[in-house]
């Protein structure tokens, strides 16, 4: 298939166009993607960010907010003059107070083990216990777990659900011992 006629000539450079003006163009009308929900809702479209920040109590550039003490030549920290910003006024507190509150909320276990795997645990624990060299050549090993393998999922599944494996072990002697 031949080829269109202009696409095998070299693109030529516009020197007339201002690209930076339209890079920022673009920037500005872009609105900020907000990831906190408190912040987004307390967000002010009219004002410049630092403004918006300010208002909630928050600071736009972490250096100015925590200010670095300065070192002089020989390694010893410089007092500084004594003179302190402008406070700002917090119009929207409840922003700070919302995003502390929600921090403080303990965090939730989300990680878990499958259930194929918890079967697979309880199977070989069943069957084998604690001989995990018995456990390495039978049927349900599907992916060729090796001995320290096996004990590695088992030790996950230990710390994963404590209670859930003590009760099963509880339940393992009993019919143990029904059986006997």
């Amino acid at each position: 298939m031949p080829k269109a006629k202009g696409k095998s000539r070299r693109q030529k450079y516009s020197y007339n166009l201002n690209r930076k003006r339209l890079y920022r163009s673009a920037r500005r009308r872009a609105a900020p993607r907000i990831a906190c929900s408190h912040i987004r809702h307390a967000w002010d479209p009219t004002k410049s960010v630092a403004q918006n920040l300010a208002e909630m109590g928050l600071a736009d550039d972490p250096n100015k907010a925590v200010p670095v003490p300065k070192k002089n030549l020989l390694g010893m920290e410089v007092e500084s003059d004594g003179r302190k910003q402008g406070k700002k006024i917090v119009r929207k507190p409840y922003v700070v107070n919302e995003m502390e509150y929600e921090a403080s909320l303990p965090e939730k276990k989300s990680n878990t083990l499958s259930r194929d795997l918890i079967d697979y645990v309880r199977y070989m624990i069943q069957n084998h216990g604690e001989n995990y060299k018995a456990s390495t050549g039978y049927e349900k090993n599907y992916y060729q777990d090796t001995p320290k393998q096996i004990k590695r999922k088992i030790n996950v599944y230990k710390n994963f659900y404590p209670e859930e494996y003590k009760d099963f072990i509880a339940s393992l002697k009993q019919e143990k011992m029904d059986v006997q």
